[in-house]
């Protein structure tokens, strides 16, 4: 095919104006965070979750999303002034079965610019080992800083590092990766509307239920589901 000078320009800017069009789509698709309601016998409430920032993190929430393993769970543990969590336990306390956990990714999305433990942040539940959250979650109502992962700055050894307001110095990277008390818990998304309904129900009254001893609902606050709606 022959192209005028004139043609030629015309089509060069028709394909320019086509990327770019097709860029600015990319870029504002990858900007959609994936967003899970959650139907609770409280109200609802609806949480964004963060891929960029935690991608195993999220891809495992929201399995158990699609998978309707939230639907009728219970908030079993809640504390006012602290967070309310849930996901595990169904209204006769009987515990899910769930998956192989997944991967701690708390320290690399916080160094990605993630969020840490604030008010209406969702984070993953775990026991004293890092490598240990499943399906359970949890929402903070207030900033818990002591939750917040800590990320190693780059070295070996690591010339200076920072730790609850202490300094040190030199110290062996290996140290650092190993200690549990740096992995905190990862935060993946965050209530962006109804917060209103967290707030009800952190001031439950709670006590005993369950094999729980405390900080159970005496009125269970029941998860009746959660949807992904885009």
């Amino acid at each position: 095919m022959v192209f005028t000078q004139f043609a030629r320009r015309r089509w060069l800017g028709t394909m320019l104006a086509s990327a770019a069009l097709l860029g600015m789509a990319a870029v504002a698709s990858a900007q959609v965070a994936p967003k899970v309601r959650f139907v609770t016998s409280e109200g609802e409430f609806v949480v964004e979750v963060y891929p960029d920032k935690a991608p195993k993190t999220v891809a495992n929430f929201l399995q158990y999303v699609k998978d309707k393993h939230y639907d009728g769970t219970i908030f079993h543990r809640v504390i006012n002034n602290f967070m309310v969590q849930g996901g595990g336990f169904d209204a006769t306390y009987t515990q899910k079965p769930t998956r192989p956990p997944v991967v701690h990714e708390g320290q690399e999305a916080l160094a990605k610019g993630g969020s840490k433990n604030l008010v209406g942040t969702l984070a993953m539940a775990r026991t004293n080992e890092p490598n240990s959250a499943s399906s359970q979650f949890f929402i903070n109502v207030k900033d818990n800083d002591f939750l917040n992962p800590t990320v190693i700055p780059p070295g070996d050894p690591v010339p200076k590092f920072e730790f609850q307001g202490q300094t040190y110095t030199n110290v062996p990277r290996a140290q650092l990766v190993n200690s549990t008390q740096l992995f905190g818990y990862t935060v993946f998304g965050k209530v962006v509307s109804g917060m209103d309904v967290v707030n009800k129900i952190k001031a439950v009254p709670t006590g005993s239920g369950g094999p729980f001893p405390s900080d159970v609902p005496k009125t269970p606050v029941l998860l009746k589901s959660a949807v992904l709606i885009n």
